[in-house]
């Protein structure tokens, strides 16, 4: 039997997954590395560790599975976005820590390229909004910030990337400097219409051009890993963004479909097809995917803050030991309190954009506890999960008979499905791999390496596992998302 190795590289942890000739996961590992967080609002990840923590987790994969690594088809590659690395093009050696997408480093740099007028420029040209959370800026930061950084660049010594051009690098041994379309689209340097890296964009920003990877589509040739990393080498197949890889994996192909998936932040896309819908709701309009040099557009609203929450009830607050536990919680929750939590603790995403703003608390009463807080924690995801959704019918124009296909860890509990099906008043479709982000990038390759079915075979293979239908009566559910809608206008008055 044929396998397809995907690398799963995420904020908080890797993961390398094996996947056999049935799409169906074999074998996982994963570790978790440190986070750094230089200071308020900065947050960095050690670019040894990452690599590190793939190399680990792919071996302990191999191993585990019991498979020779001549047995692997091809690599499938997905990882966390916008996260921004710079390293010597001769040595590989990087030049400062990855600063990792949720960093809000550079919020007056935007708000100084806002003030001038030219947030219409990048968003007519890359789709994107002018935020700290993309690429673009924190590469700037790094070149200006560093020593030695801009002079480096000017003389083409250093090579930027996200981490899917990182880990390509350091595979292939320093042969292959590429990433694919999705993950270009998201660094601010990138013109989606015109499929290429944007001569005004980087003037804009003042980037080098001879630091840029190659942009190749999400199934393509990137190269093979030298034998030192696996012990043989074995051909990249496919690369793609974690939000992308998991709307490919969720087989939302058609235009109108969407997904949704819960980790870190939470994110949603809306497949648009071949038109790159331009939004009036500071929604992002981007790459779905780009399979034979055709791009699939999507609309894009980001949740900074999802599954973070439940972190800081427990690293923060220490009210909980475990995830789990919040789900328990939140069903003994007093029905009379109303606490609201905004979670804006990195600023908050779409549709409000607004990267100064911090979390706040609502409703709290002197009865208040570690349930009401957990109820709130897990609330706020759907809250939040309804401002993307009501953005995105608005841009693309339809308001019913929609289906939500969602993944990522929090799917895991009924009482937040079910909850997220209440207040946005639509079925929420959790499939039956919930592996859906290193299930679309092993697709990816294995479809490359012509061991997977075609398009229409994968999106037959989807499989339900848990529909949840609204059972909240829709007055209430208006009455809640209103109240939640005064709790962001409060705290963004602040």
């Amino acid at each position: 039997m044929t396998y397809i190795l995907a690398i799963d590289q995420g904020t908080t942890s890797s993961r390398a997954i094996l996947f056999d000739g049935d799409m169906s996961p074999i074998a996982t590992s994963q570790q978790e590395f440190t986070q750094h967080f230089p200071t308020s609002g900065w947050v960095e990840h050690d670019p040894t560790d990452i690599w590190e923590s793939v190399v680990a987790t792919c071996r302990e994969a191999l191993q585990t599975a019991g498979i020779s690594v001549n047995d692997i088809a091809g690599i499938g590659i997905t990882n966390q976005r916008e996260t921004t690395l710079v390293w010597n093009r001769q040595t590989g050696e990087p030049v400062y820590n990855a600063i990792v997408w949720q960093d809000r480093r550079t919020a007056d740099f935007c708000r100084d390229l806002k003030e001038e007028d030219l947030e219409a420029e990048v968003t007519t040209r890359t789709g994107l909004l002018l935020d700290p959370y993309f690429s673009g800026t924190k590469l700037r930061w790094i070149l200006d910030n560093v020593d030695g950084a801009r002079a480096a660049a000017d003389a083409g010594d250093l090579l930027f990337g996200t981490v899917d051009s990182y880990l390509i690098w350091k595979l292939t041994g320093g042969a292959v400097h590429a990433t694919d379309a999705t993950n270009a689209a998201r660094t601010m340097l990138y013109d989606i219409h015109a499929g290429e890296w944007s001569t005004e964009m980087c003037d804009m920003l003042g980037i080098p051009r001879s630091m840029l990877p190659k942009v190749c589509d999400c199934a393509a040739d990137f190269g093979h890993t030298i034998p030192d990393v696996l012990g043989a080498s074995v051909p990249i197949l496919g690369v793609a963004g974690d939000q992308q890889a998991a709307t490919i994996g969720q087989a939302c192909f058609q235009p109108g479909m969407m997904k949704s998936t819960y980790g870190t932040g939470c994110f949603a896309l809306l497949n648009t097809g071949d038109q790159a819908v331009a939004s009036e709701n500071r929604l992002l309009t981007t790459i779905a995917y780009q399979l034979d040099g055709k791009p699939t557009y999507a609309l894009e609203g980001a949740i900074f803050i999802a599954g973070a929450v439940v972190q800081w009830l427990r690293d923060g607050l220490r009210i909980i030991d475990d995830a789990a536990e919040t789900q328990s919680l939140a069903e003994t929750a007093d029905a009379e309190q109303d606490l609201i939590l905004v979670p804006a603790f990195t600023g908050l995403g779409a549709p409000y954009w607004a990267p100064d703003c911090r979390g706040a608390v609502y409703g709290l009463t002197r009865n208040s506890g570690p349930a009401e807080f957990a109820r709130a924690a897990l609330e706020s995801v759907g809250f939040q999960t309804r401002d993307l959704i009501e953005a995105m019918q608005a841009d693309w124009g339809s308001a019913g008979d929609t289906v939500l296909r969602v993944d990522g860890g929090m799917t895991a509990s009924d009482w937040t499905m079910q909850f997220l099906a209440d207040i946005i008043g639509a079925p929420v479709d959790r499939p039956k791999v919930l592996e859906s982000t290193a299930l679309g990038v092993a697709w990816l390759a294995g479809m490359r390496a012509g061991v997977y079915p075609d398009m229409d075979g994968f999106s037959k293979s989807w499989a339900l596992d848990c529909k949840f239908d609204s059972k909240m009566s829709r007055q209430v559910a208006d009455t809640r998302y209103a109240a939640w809608k005064r709790a962001v206008k409060a705290t963004l008055s602040v």
